[in-house]
């Protein structure tokens, strides 16, 4: 049996895309926490970002990413900022394989700019903000990735059949 795969990384760098790309490679369910309480809500992420802030909405995220990583063999696209929690980080590192997916800010920009439900991109500098964001975060990804690709200019079935072949041992 196929243990279960986490993407991490930063938003654009393809977690949704290549994470169901990935689920009908392997033959696995796919997930994607965003997706996920976004169904649980009725509402999307930017409304619960205004409403309930960014707290309410990692709190929302935390009980997704608890229920989800009970499930057997899975592929889940987690959001950009779930690694910020160490219980999230605990779950995903201790019930399944974790893979990094890495793009540069200007990867990041150039794939989020035509997606408006992006709450923490509203600001005036977008760039700015992600540049930011990857301080923080990029030391924690690379620390619990047990796999990191770099996605930049990349298409999704190269990625997807990179972790194909790393899930297989062929790598």
């Amino acid at each position: 049996m196929t243990s279960s795969l986490f993407l991490i990384g930063p938003m654009g760098a393809g977690k949704t895309a290549v994470g169901r790309r990935l689920g009908k490679e392997l033959g696995l369910r796919f997930y994607d926490t965003d997706l996920e309480i976004q169904e649980q809500t009725g509402v999307d992420i930017g409304f619960i970002f205004e409403k309930e802030g960014e707290v309410g909405f990692r709190q929302r995220e935390a009980v997704a990413i608890e229920r989800l990583t009970q499930l057997p063999s899975i592929v889940l696209a987690t959001g950009g900022g779930a690694v910020l929690d160490p219980q999230n980080r605990r779950r995903l590192s201790q019930r399944g394989r974790v893979v990094y997916l890495r793009a540069s800010i200007t990867q990041q920009l150039r794939r989020t700019r035509l997606i408006a439900n992006r709450p923490l991109l509203d600001g005036d500098s977008p760039e700015k903000t992600l540049a930011e964001i990857a301080l923080r975060r990029e030391p924690i990804y690379e620390e619990m990735a047990d796999l990191t690709i770099n996605t930049n200019g990349r298409k999704v079935p190269a990625v997807a059949g990179e972790i194909v072949s790393w899930v297989k041992g062929d790598r």
